[in-house]
């Protein structure tokens, strides 16, 4: 029986309640994508989170498909025979035809299967693909592109396997095949050549050209209908990829993207409107003491702390409890993740610090990989002086701590004046003339290959913040992803985002943002701009989004100039904010986090796979659809209780005292308790692990439709 289907995609509540389930029974989900189980960018986190809420939902009949890395499958991947008989046939089929499929489960949260496909073992067919290619498209990929090479031997690869899969079936399948990103879109375009029975979603996380014209001297956003796109194309090279990427959204029976403005940038770019906004989610895992992620927020601080002390050493003039650590972190993309206005802002409020004669310090750290050769020497110099310390500082007190004892012991009050000997004072001096230091902090942690060239590097100098003692502003450059094993910083990016105070991201391109969305997690503020589609979905969701600790930086609207005096403010207001401030602030960011849960944002994702179904099989499935301009996403009022964010606390005017502070009216139970009646309930989805429970999706106010 045909099942009435009717949704809009404009909001969370603009997804209306289903009249009966899909059944999923006899469909089966392939998720494609050259992130699987190999770590690139940011889709293996959307594809590596979603796993377990789509694992869920379809149980057996899940499989993801990407390309066999060998150093990833050691350590991420369970070899084993194939579950699925038809798939069995299929992999062993195309296995005794000369090429090399591997299954097995990827091992993350829902363990999904996997079907790995070795792309380098089939590269004898490239030439000949290649011709069928232009033959059927008319897309041309040069020779000396690697990166495109792949996408052609993935993509005719995977509508192999699709093919195979759909000829070993018994009896008629109802394949759903969800391709990610231009290097997975060949296999879909070739799906519906060859009329394939399967439903195509096809989803873009970013343009190609949009990413290639973000990064020159345009005002893109403003100018996306005049832009030649074949001309603009060409002009950088990429042609052919562009192409590919087009093929793709065109062919889909159901386009997707990440956010509302890369779906006009698509819609220009690509030609194409897109179907549905798929917002990206996180797995957010919530503790059962409410305030333990403030508990874990001050262990990384001390963690952050210990790395100042020894990269600062024989310069640490400043109170490390009056210092805030501020970070960016990224592709290694200058102007496109914002790291110039970045730099240019630091640099007007380490003025407005010294002018103001502010006693607090900013420590801004850039997490953002380069070209390098080694750590620098100075760096780790200086964290081996720091623990030279700790180890005299323990040894002098494990002394004195034994003569102190050995007094009381006898029933007499010690000499303080014995209590150290001349050993003692002589080791503590030593340990202080090795502090000294004659040249200035480091900036960079680590020796670039192009030093005299790099983007960051070439701005401080220009800007003048070289960590003088006179500066209010420190900046500290880590050309290289954070890890636990690093002789340097020893912390994981999580464990090293729970320490920091603000995330800084003033991004000129950013189709979703999943380093604010992090940031929001775990309890710590963030700067975005409204031309990120996490800003945008916070904009539309929140009444006061700076009160929630994010903030919205106008890039769109305003110029350059414009947008770093707004970025500076944000910056310096941030710095007046009281210790207290700070935590009720982090109170408040850290009840957003239900907002990015999958739990909530995969409803979209499902709604965009029973919509392709709908398309490919209307025997089976079919839906009505309809445009809801009308419906608006819940919003998170201000909150009631003060002090509501930096840009409109009282420290604008004569500065409260702390015991004026502690008179603010402030319930965290009270404000957490009004916002969990503005955020909805999570999904429940039918499973297939057990009986299959109807989800509905929940109204306005929270309560059940």
């Amino acid at each position: 029986m045909p099942l009435a289907r009717s949704l809009s995609i404009t909001s969370l509540s603009g997804l209306e309640e289903w009249d009966e389930e899909f059944d999923l029974e006899d469909a089966v989900l392939f998720e494609i994508a050259w992130e699987v189980a190999n770590k690139v960018g940011g889709i293996y986190t959307v594809i590596q989170t979603k796993a377990r809420l789509t694992a869920e939902e379809w149980g057996e009949n899940y499989f993801l498909v990407g390309p066999y890395v060998e150093s990833n499958v050691r350590t991420q991947v369970e070899l084993i025979e194939p579950t699925n008989p038809a798939l069995k046939r299929a992999i062993d089929k195309m296995n005794s035809s000369g090429c090399k499929v591997y299954f097995g489960r990827w091992l993350i949260e829902g363990s999904p299967y996997v079907v790995l496909i070795d792309v380098a073992f089939t590269a004898w067919n490239l030439d000949k693909w290649k011709k069928e290619l232009w033959d059927n498209f008319s897309i041309g990929v040069p020779w000396f592109d690697r990166e495109a090479n792949d996408a052609v031997l993935f993509g005719f690869l995977t509508a192999w396997l699709l093919g195979e899969y759909a000829a070993q079936c018994e009896e008629p399948p109802h394949i759903l095949a969800h391709f990610h990103e231009w290097l997975a879109g060949l296999g879909l375009a070739l799906c519906r050549q060859r009329q394939l029975p399967v439903a195509t979603i096809f989803t873009t996380h970013a343009t190609l050209l949009g990413r290639y014209l973000c990064a020159g001297s345009v005002d893109f956003y403003n100018n996306l209908a005049d832009f030649n796109v074949d001309k603009e194309a060409g002009d950088r090279q990429i042609y052919h990829r562009y192409c590919l990427e087009r093929t793709a959204a065109r062919c889909a029976h159901v386009f997707t993207t990440v956010s509302q403005i890369t779906a006009v940038e698509a819609e220009h770019l690509l030609k194409r409107k897109p179907d549905i906004i798929t917002p990206n989610g996180l797995n957010v895992k919530k503790f059962s003491a409410m305030h333990e992620f403030q508990n874990l927020h001050a262990q990384s601080k001390n963690r952050i702390q210990e790395f100042i002390r020894g990269h600062f050493y024989g310069h640490l003039d400043f109170n490390l409890d009056k210092c805030l650590f501020l970070f960016i972190a990224g592709r290694y993309e200058f102007s496109n993740k914002g790291a110039d206005i970045f730099l240019e802002a630091l640099a007007r409020l380490n003025y407005l610090l010294r002018v103001n004669h502010s006693d607090v310090t900013v420590v801004a750290f850039f997490i953002m990989p380069a070209r390098t050769n080694n750590f620098n020497v100075e760096t780790l110099k200086g964290q081996a002086v720091r623990k030279q310390l700790w180890d005299t500082a323990q040894t002098v007190k494990e002394r004195f701590g034994k003569k102190l004892y050995e007094s009381l012991l006898v029933g007499q009050l010690p000499d303080v004046s014995k209590m150290l000997s001349k050993d003692d004072f002589t080791m503590m001096k030593r340990a202080i003339f090795a502090t000294q230091r004659q040249c200035q902090p480091p900036i960079c942690t680590h020796n670039m290959l192009e030093d005299s060239n790099d983007p960051i590097l070439t701005c401080i100098r220009r800007i003048g913040l070289f960590n003088s003692s006179a500066d209010r502003v420190k900046v500290i450059f880590h050309p290289e992803f954070l890890s636990s094993t690093s002789p340097l910083l020893p912390m994981d990016y999580e464990e090293f985002v729970r320490g920091c105070h603000l995330g800084v991201f003033p991004s000129y391109y950013e189709p979703w943002g999943y380093t604010p969305a992090e940031c929001t997690v775990m309890g710590i503020p963030s700067i975005s701009t409204n031309l990120s589609g996490f800003g945008c979905f916070m904009e539309e969701h929140i009444a006061d989004p700076s009160a929630y600790g994010i903030y919205i930086l106008d890039r769109r609207y305003r110029g350059v100039d414009e947008s770093c005096n707004q970025l500076t403010s944000y910056l310096f207001q941030f710095c007046q904010q009281s210790r207290r401030a700070r935590i009720i602030q982090r109170n408040r960011t850290e009840r957003l986090s239900d907002l990015l849960d999958w739990r909530y944002l995969g409803r979209y994702y499902i709604s965009a796979r029973h919509m392709a179904l709908a398309k490919a099989f209307p025997d089976t499935y079919f839906y009505q659809p309809h445009d809801s301009d009308t419906a608006q996403g819940f919003r998170y009022p201000r909150p009631a209780s003060v002090p509501p964010s930096p840009s409109l606390s009282r420290h604008s005017s004569p500065r409260q005292s702390e015991a004026e502070e502690d008179d603010d009216r402030y319930d965290e139970d009270a404000e957490a308790e009004k916002d969990r009646l503005n955020i909805r309930q999570p999904l429940t989805l039918p499973s297939k692990k057990g009986p299959a429970l109807p989800y509905t999706l929940p109204g306005a106010n929270g309560e059940r439709n």
